[in-house]
């Protein structure tokens, strides 16, 4: 009946269950929050009774068919959930969704649960089949640049607020820096604060007293944070990277990656092909590429040519070598680089292309 997205779930509850129901999605939280919500509203319509089946190797499909149609000698009524890790159910397990999702009883009521799926699995025969026939939830993830709003949504169902101006911004700035990249931390904090502040205006001295740092981080988003230009969750990502115990030669490979596809695509353009083809061929998309797409006619092939010399002088700091002009400890000379290319994109006023700080090699 409808693809929703999972804020709109729970007015669709309201108007009653349309079965069966798909949650897909990687946010932890967010889809247990969905699945809680689908167990709320079907214990309310009479489904006592729930099962659990986890889809693996040698899952028999014809099995789950017999019980899902077996009806109960007490007319009782139960919610089925069925989860599939991997997204794929296979041939069989395609054939048997679609054939599940056309002929669903009201007296049983399927709940598949998925993780993130890509465009084409979601055209699949089987996934249109569930969509057309009940309702499918997409559970997005909370991006960095999200999460300040959705953490004020969560306070102000608490009936907590922040305070206006420099303060609420404050405020918020420390929420989100100690919570980033760990939305169910974000969670946490939340529900500590409204059990521990009183509904009202919060006080950002003591939000900071009571907020933990939970933060954490993935090194393959630095490549969004550096085109972003910004340089102090730059700097805060590669600290949190640090502590977390990655290699500094993974954070060194990530940045200069990135900086192999930025040289390749200005070729590109120079040569008169289409940003939206050479982005595919460089595998960006997403958030990346419209980033990437805003900020590349600045970046001229001599800056870039300039931070590639300054990636290779890092990728001999991070063996372990001395290379002069740059750091040689190997997480200061990966700062070094990822704020070089940061200070490209978004150079300070009055500032050369790479920063004061940086002297290329």
């Amino acid at each position: 009946m409808a693809l929703i997205a999972q804020e709109q779930l729970a007015n669709a509850l309201r108007s009653g269950l349309h079965a069966p129901y798909t949650v897909f999605g990687d946010e932890l939280l967010l889809v247990m929050e969905a699945v809680d919500a689908i167990r709320a509203a079907a214990t309310q319509a009479g489904y006592g009774a729930r099962e659990s089946h986890q889809v693996e190797r040698g899952f028999d499909w014809q099995v789950l068919m017999a019980q899902m149609r077996e009806r109960s000698l007490f007319g009782e009524r139960k919610l089925v959930e069925l989860r599939i890790a991997s997204g794929k159910p296979g041939r069989d397990g395609a054939a048997a969704l679609a054939e599940l999702a056309r002929e669903q009883q009201g007296d049983v009521l399927l709940l598949v649960l998925l993780p993130r799926l890509d465009a084409a699995t979601q055209k699949a025969d089987w996934f249109s089949q569930l969509t057309r026939q009940g309702t499918a939830v997409r559970v997005d993830s909370v991006e960095p640049a999200q999460l300040g709003a959705w953490m004020r949504r969560r306070l102000e169902r608490h009936g907590l607020r922040l305070p206006a101006g420099a303060a609420g911004q404050n405020c918020l700035e420390i929420l989100v820096a100690r919570c980033e990249g760990n939305l169910l931390a974000a969670h946490q904090e939340v529900e500590k604060l409204a059990l521990l502040v009183e509904p009202g205006e919060l006080d950002p001295e003591q939000v900071e007293a009571l907020v933990q740092g939970a933060a954490r981080y993935n090194v393959f988003r630095l490549s969004e944070t550096v085109l972003a230009g910004d340089s102090a969750r730059l700097l805060r990502m590669l600290e949190g990277l640090q502590g977390e115990g990655v290699a500094a030669v993974l954070a060194h490979w990530t940045l200069a990656e990135e900086l192999r596809a930025w040289l390749r695509i200005r070729q590109g353009l120079d040569s008169g092909e289409g940003f939206a083809s050479l982005a595919r061929a460089n595998r960006i998309w997403g958030p990346k590429e419209k980033l990437l797409q805003r900020v590349l006619p600045g970046l001229a092939l001599p800056t870039l040519e300039a931070l590639l010399l300054r990636a290779a002088a890092c990728d001999r700091a991070v063996k372990g070598l001395r290379p002069s002009g740059l750091p040689h400890e190997p997480w200061e000379a990966v700062r070094q680089l990822a704020l070089a290319m940061a200070q490209a994109v978004a150079p300070a006023a009055g500032a050369s292309p790479l920063g004061s700080r940086l002297v290329l090699l």
